[in-house]
């Protein structure tokens, strides 16, 4: 093991003994390397006279770049736009995103958690922490309307196993009992259970109430205290789009981060769902835990630990992404831009549950529970969710997303409020077309 590896088991060891042994192999032999990334940053501070250091090319004492590229950036200048970016992310937009992060969670105002480390987007996020925390054969428990992505990023490329609850319950809202049965079940077999939690969901857009969110800390405390580690990935990818009072408003890592030491909470977040960006691939990791003694220096190990996966996968985020997320941050207009798209994203989505109320779609389909992010979905009662996209597509142009047998989804994030009832009626008459026939 490389001794700088050891050097920050060591710290995390004596901040909390329980998450040293929730990292994976992988996680336990990170590091970020010192060599020519540290003896540049020396001699950034130091070298006066001449810097042959980097891998990049300079010009006259500044960055080298080709007009051609330059040209269609305003306001950013070549060292902001062209240059590599620490692998940890630019610090001043890791402080402005712990900062929005508190304004947006009121709750973890004074408390201890870790600076974000900044990842190639949210996707980036949950492969780097499968690197720090997932080994094959880890169980990694997620609902059964969950992201396909998962199972490439855990399943194939980890080898890990991936244990469905059901979603909702029968009565509606969240399946209480399924995931406190599975977490339970699986805990019992095992020294180390990973649980992966999506709100906004995504399939269905359903966000849990701030009962339920109490609901799922308090098992997943149970567990710890029963000496299971729990390492919990809240995955924040469309926070803050909660369109009714239903939902709660916290992210459910402010619930989970200083429950008991057997429970590490991984928040993965981003400017890319939130801020309409995603093209840009911002997105961040931030760890939250009770520690012994001075928080920092634990913090500190695990971010350059984190900070290693990235490095030995993408080496850094783009810098002009991150540059172009922190000045839009510390805009005047940053928050009233923000509620003016929100209010739009609301609209859409309360058009469709007045749409949706209408009874005659009710010998069609039925409709799960939704009240935030970008999309809706609806369990068909009559036909094949593949057969009827797949009518839809090629007898009206409509294109919307089957998953499994039943179930289809609507991303009304791209659907013009005046456009709902359109669409639905023509979701109905592709489902009589197939019926019929």
């Amino acid at each position: 093991m490389n001794p700088i590896a050891e050097e920050l088991n060591g710290i995390i060891q004596d901040g909390n003994p329980q998450v040293y042994d929730m990292l994976s192999s992988v996680g336990k032999n990170l590091f970020f390397p010192k060599g020519i990334l540290s003896q540049s940053a020396e001699a950034k501070g130091k070298a006066h006279k001449f810097n042959a250091t980097i891998g990049m090319a300079t010009e006259k004492g500044d960055t080298m770049f080709l007009p051609s590229v330059m040209a269609m950036l305003n306001d950013i200048s070549p060292a902001e736009a062209l240059t590599y970016a620490p692998s940890f992310g630019i610090m001043p937009l890791r402080e402005a995103w712990k900062e929005e992060m508190v304004r947006k969670n009121p709750s973890l105002a004074g408390k201890d958690i870790s600076l974000p480390v900044t990842c190639n987007a949210i996707t980036h996020c949950l492969s780097v922490v499968s690197d720090m925390w997932v080994d094959p054969g880890d169980v990694i428990i997620l609902p059964d309307k969950m992201w396909g992505n998962y199972n490439l990023i855990f399943g194939v490329r980890k080898g890990a196993v991936i244990k469905n609850y059901t979603f909702f319950d029968p009565e509606g809202g969240f399946n209480m009992k399924a995931f406190k049965s599975l977490v339970e079940k699986e805990a019992e077999e095992r020294d180390k259970i990973i649980v992966l939690l999506n709100f906004p969901n995504n399939p269905t857009g359903y966000t849990i109430s701030s009962q339920e969110a109490d609901g799922i800390a308090d098992i997943l405390q149970n567990i710890a205290k029963g000496g299971t580690h729990v390492v919990a990935f809240t995955d924040d990818a469309y926070f803050g789009l909660f369109y009714e009072e239903t939902a709660a408003t916290e992210s459910i890592f402010t619930r989970l981060m200083d429950r008991d030491p057997n429970l590490l909470a991984v928040k993965l977040d981003g400017a890319t769902k939130e801020n309409f960006v995603w093209g840009l691939r911002v997105g961040f990791v931030t760890y939250g835990c009770p520690v012994s003694g001075e928080s920092r220096p634990f913090y500190d190990a695990l971010e350059r630990k984190t900070a290693g996966a990235v490095r030995g996968s993408i080496s850094n985020a783009s810098h002009l992404s991150q540059e172009l997320v922190l000045k839009s941050l510390q805009s005047k207009e940053y928050l009233s831009e923000k509620e003016e798209k929100f209010e739009i994203m609301k609209g859409r989505a309360l058009e469709v549950k007045a749409v949706l109320s209408d009874p005659k779609y009710a010998k069609a389909w039925d409709v799960y529970p939704f009240n935030s992010g970008y999309f809706m979905c609806l369990k068909l009662k009559t036909v094949d969710a593949e057969a009827l996209r797949v009518h839809l597509l090629d007898q009206y142009g409509v294109g919307l997303i089957a998953l499994g047998k039943t179930d289809l989804r609507v991303a009304f994030s791209c659907l013009e409020k005046g456009d709902t009832r359109e669409l639905f009626d023509t979701v109905l008459k592709g489902v009589e077309d197939l019926t019929s026939s």
